[in-house]
């Protein structure tokens, strides 16, 4: 995509933008001397051009030091293009996009020019991606901060980012993160945009109350990242990130101790993996053409780093639409639990639309033990046309179960056409490969694969094929304590339920099934 054009048109917004958006935050006014507590401090007073070719960190910097040195107040940058490296945030400031505003990160530079801050050490490295495991090597950061937002309907534009490559570390002077923000507390991102993002749009590493409100992210890879967090509430923003995750909280060990992410609502989103890059911003929402090999990503998931665990979460009045569907993963040694999951659509999904994943990869500290995944309730979802290979898969391990899970009125329509060669495959436990449901393969089941798991209730469940589908519904593996209440079965199936190893099952009101209970069964077909 032609980035340049997209910017020249963010920039067409209004020449009214900056007068506009100051007198918005202050009806008076404004001073931008330093000594002014609480007042606005514009960027070009500071010597900012934002012409888009003039290198304008310094000044910004300088905007910034001089309203912490006030007390506080708010850094305004009026309708321009503002070229900069590492931009250094502050407690008590904050930093306002005036509309037709855009932040754009320079080119790395040549060899022995500054460029973006040094990726600080971290001896803990070893435990988490290098994305994950620093963060002065951003655009925007700031660490042991309090007080602080970046709001305003501008822009910023990760173009001379790096998106990072697995554990691969990157070379002085390259940053790969737009926004990225270490042991914060009382933070909000609210109304602006971020384009071509890097490795992350936003990453958050142990940062306590925070909200993220109304964000437009068209990216290259991870959209927002929420690790370590605690009090998290993410609300009204639309992802588009076809190369990697939509909305990721993850509970890494980049503080070097496990923490939590604790207490974290998302609401009211949409997440997709299936737009060109730019033109969810443009609205005009470009399809890749049908021989473009894009994973689609842009899902909600949980994981995969997964050290410190999450507790108290809840998902509600989302939209996912091409892209992966929903994931949980714990799988290095923390818990995953008090999950309600509720009033979401997805369309089109490309893989499993549920991936619930209790594993063993264990890449932490030595001696930490497997964790959990438990008490989870996710209702009223209706998912159309999804990709028929893969189904909801519920899957913990030999000896380690994920434990009272609850699934009612859900919706499945997917594309069929599975075989009974297809219904014969047996996926190998994977207990320490990365939890990814594409490396399960081919499904033998068309609905929900459940295997090592005790307490799980589903209710008010359809599974309807576009086409014939020749696997059971339902696959059961290793499974105690299996109640399912009102099942619509998809029509020309030869079997409904494969049951390998269950205790504890029973089914009702399910036609053409009759009700039935079993106390342990070794291998039945309902």
């Amino acid at each position: 995509m032609d980035h340049d054009h997209l910017r020249r048109d963010f920039l067409k917004l209004g020449a009214g933008g900056a007068a506009a958006s100051l007198m918005v935050l202050s009806p008076s006014v404004a001073s931008t001397a330093p000594g002014n507590p609480g007042g606005i401090f514009d960027v070009m007073s500071f010597g900012a051009k934002g012409d888009g070719s003039t290198l304008d960190t310094s000044s910004i910097n300088k905007a910034m030091e001089a309203a912490a040195a006030a007390g506080g107040g708010t850094v305004f940058f009026p309708a321009g293009s503002y070229l900069s490296y590492s931009i250094h945030l502050k407690s008590n400031i904050s930093l306002y996009l005036g509309a037709g505003a855009t932040i754009v990160a320079a080119d790395t530079p040549s060899s022995g020019s500054p460029g973006y801050d040094a990726a600080e050490p971290n001896q803990w490295d070893h435990y988490q991606d290098f994305g994950h495991s620093h963060w002065h090597n951003s655009l925007l950061w700031g660490e042991d901060l309090h007080n602080i937002s970046i709001e305003g309907p501008g822009m910023i534009w990760g173009k001379g980012l790096s998106r990072g490559t697995g554990d691969t570390a990157l070379g002085p002077g390259v940053g790969n993160k737009s926004i990225s923000l270490k042991n914060c507390r009382n933070v909000t991102l609210r109304d602006f945009s971020i384009l071509h993002g890097g490795h992350f749009g936003i990453l958050a590493t142990g940062v306590d109350n925070f909200t993220i409100d109304n964000l437009l992210i068209d990216t290259n890879r991870d959209g927002i990242d929420v690790d370590c967090c605690r009090n998290v509430r993410i609300s009204n923003c639309s992802v588009n990130s076809p190369w990697d995750d939509g909305i990721c909280p993850k509970s890494s060990f980049g503080l070097g101790y496990a923490r939590p992410t604790d207490n974290v609502t998302i609401t009211n989103c949409y997440v997709t993996g299936g737009y060109e890059e730019g033109t969810l911003l443009d609205a005009s929402f470009k399809p890749f053409g049908a021989g473009q090999k894009i994973p689609r990503t842009g899902r909600i998931k949980f994981g995969t780093e997964s050290n410190g665990g999450f507790r108290n979460i809840t998902i509600t009045n989302c939209v996912f639409d091409k892209c992966h569907g929903l994931a949980l993963e714990t799988v290095d040694g923390a818990f995953l639990e008090d999950v309600s999951i509720s009033n979401i659509t997805m369309r089109d999904i490309v893989d499993a639309p549920f991936f619930l994943r209790l594993g063993s990869r264990m890449r932490g500290p030595e001696g930490v033990a497997v964790g959990q995944l438990r008490r989870v309730n996710i209702s009223n979802i209706v998912i159309s046309n999804s990709d028929p290979r893969q189904c909801g898969i519920i899957a913990g391990i030999p000896g380690h179960y994920i434990e009272d899970v609850k699934f009612s009125n859900i919706y499945i329509q997917h594309r069929g056409g599975g075989t009974k060669e297809n219904a014969a495959v047996e996926p190998a436990e994977q207990e320490r490969e990365y939890p990814e449901p594409g490396r399960f393969g081919q499904m033998p089941a068309q609905g929900f694969f459940i295997r090592h798991v005790k307490g799980i209730d589903m209710r008010d469940i359809e599974i309807k094929p576009i086409n014939q589908d020749l696997r059971p519904a339902f696959l059961l593996d290793d499974v105690e304590g299996a109640d399912f209440n009102h099942i619509e079965l998809p029509r020309n199936t030869e079997e409904n339920w494969r049951l390998k190893n269950v205790k504890d099952f029973s089914v009702s009101r399910s036609h053409p099934v009759q009700d039935v209970y079993l106390e342990s069964v070794t291998q039945k077909d309902l």
